[in-house]
């Protein structure tokens, strides 16, 4: 994977094995694992449950790939609308092929070409995304951006997280077919809405006839129903996907009866075979198994409420070793995943979160950590708790982070 290249200290550790929240590497070296597959291991590590259902499914029922649906199937539709609300709902292998898909979809049903999202959003690979806004407050491509097959211009808009202004303006072109945003942005770092934005995102999408989409993969850490269903939010489609099959690939996108009702009635739009909304692998029954699985018995509501409690307390823990040094950073909490930053206030949107990141004190933190045990997610300084995690666990960062600053201020 090439995102690798960007490990602390040039080089990745190599794993051996990995249990709940634990890790271990190929020199024998055990860790505490606070990164948990930046989300896909979520539910922890080959949780038991999963690795029943996996194995039940492909050693003693087979058929992992038979492109037939299976009852599992049925029952995961069933529980991710209780979640989220979306009342019909179609599989993936990735969160990034949903996004590809959903938008295919809505570009089809309203008959309008350009997608708008945030500056330095993320949602996987995905063509659209990759748009910034520029010094100037213009959209343009966003740097290093690879084999664009147009000017991301031609297919894209993009605004501010937290800015229902720009937003606005953007889609007063009547061009948009759909605004593709997470609630609170993570990949950037930790973002989180303002007051009433949100509730302003709804209404202009409305007011200017474009759809809402909510990808939910790594904002699942606020909650079962992700900040969907923990902020009473009425988007038009959800995706999600990396950690709901415990570690075995699958992604899903869900979509309200209203749309669903408006696609089923375009006998004009392929839906079947190459319209681009398939995927022969696309809800097999190995993917369904784990994700009923994870889903009925990992990730559960109550296991949710341990792991937010949890982050609370390595956020406060964190706020703690700042505050007694009187650094000019911050810590912020999204359920279940908490982020230290290199600045205060918080970035309230990607630009200032993008502007904000230091890669020498990143490179420090994931070393010193590295070295005493405790793996944090690469490329920021993410913690995500799973069910495995402990209170020690949290306390051990708490500690190594406290030495870590205070070495760092000797130095």
């Amino acid at each position: 994977m090439t995102w690798m290249n960007k490990a602390a200290a040039g080089f990745p550790v190599y794993l051996a094995e990995a249990r709940g929240a634990r890790v271990r590497d190929i020199d024998g070296h055990d860790y505490i694992d606070l990164c948990l597959g930046d989300t896909a291991a979520m539910a922890g590590h080959s949780p038991a449950p999963t690795v029943e259902a996996v194995q039940r499914r492909y050693a003693e029922l087979g058929g992992a790939s038979a492109m037939l649906p299976t009852e599992d199937a049925a029952w995961v539709g069933a529980e991710l609308t209780r979640r989220f609300g979306m009342a019909a709902w179609s599989f993936s292998l990735t969160a990034t092929d949903a996004n590809r898909w959903v938008i295919r979809l809505v570009r089809g049903i309203t008959g309008r070409p350009k997608i708008l999202v945030n500056s330095y959003c993320y949602h996987g690979s995905v063509d659209e995304s990759l748009i910034v806004v520029g010094p100037d407050g213009v959209g343009t491509s966003r740097e290093g951006n690879v084999g664009a097959p147009f000017p991301v211009t031609q297919t894209s808009r993009v605004a501010e997280f937290n800015d229902l202004d720009g937003l606005e303006r953007e889609l007063a072109h009547g061009d948009v077919a759909a605004v593709l945003m997470e609630p609170a942005l993570t990949n950037i770092g930790i973002v989180l809405p303002e007051p009433g934005y949100l509730a302003g995102v709804r209404e202009l999408t409305r007011r200017f006839g474009a759809l809402l989409i909510n990808d939910e993969t790594h904002t699942l850490s606020a909650g079962p129903g992700g900040c969907t269903k923990a902020w009473g939010l009425e988007p038009d489609l959800v995706t999600v996907g990396k950690a709901i099959a415990g570690g075995i690939p699958a992604g899903a996108y869900g979509m309200s009866a209203e749309l669903a009702d408006r696609l089923q009635a375009r006998d004009d739009l392929d839906l079947i075979d190459m319209g681009g909304v398939g995927g022969t692998l696309a809800g097999n029954a190995l993917s369904m198994a784990a994700t009923r699985a994870t889903l009925a018995h990992v990730l559960t509501d109550d296991a949710f409420v341990g792991m937010a409690g949890l982050a609370t307390t390595f956020t406060q823990g964190v706020q703690q070793v700042i505050d007694a040094h009187g650094l000019p950073w911050s810590v912020s909490q999204l359920g279940a995943r908490a982020e230290y930053r290199f600045t205060s206030p918080a970035p309230r949107n990607g630009t200032e979160s993008h502007a904000a990141s230091d890669a020498e004190l990143d490179d420090y933190f994931h070393v010193y950590l590295a070295n005493r045990d405790i793996l944090m997610t690469p490329f920021h300084n993410m913690a995500l708790m799973c069910p495995a995690t402990s209170a020690g666990d949290v306390d051990t960062h708490r500690q190594v982070f406290a030495a870590a600053v205070h070495d760092l201020m000797s130095s």
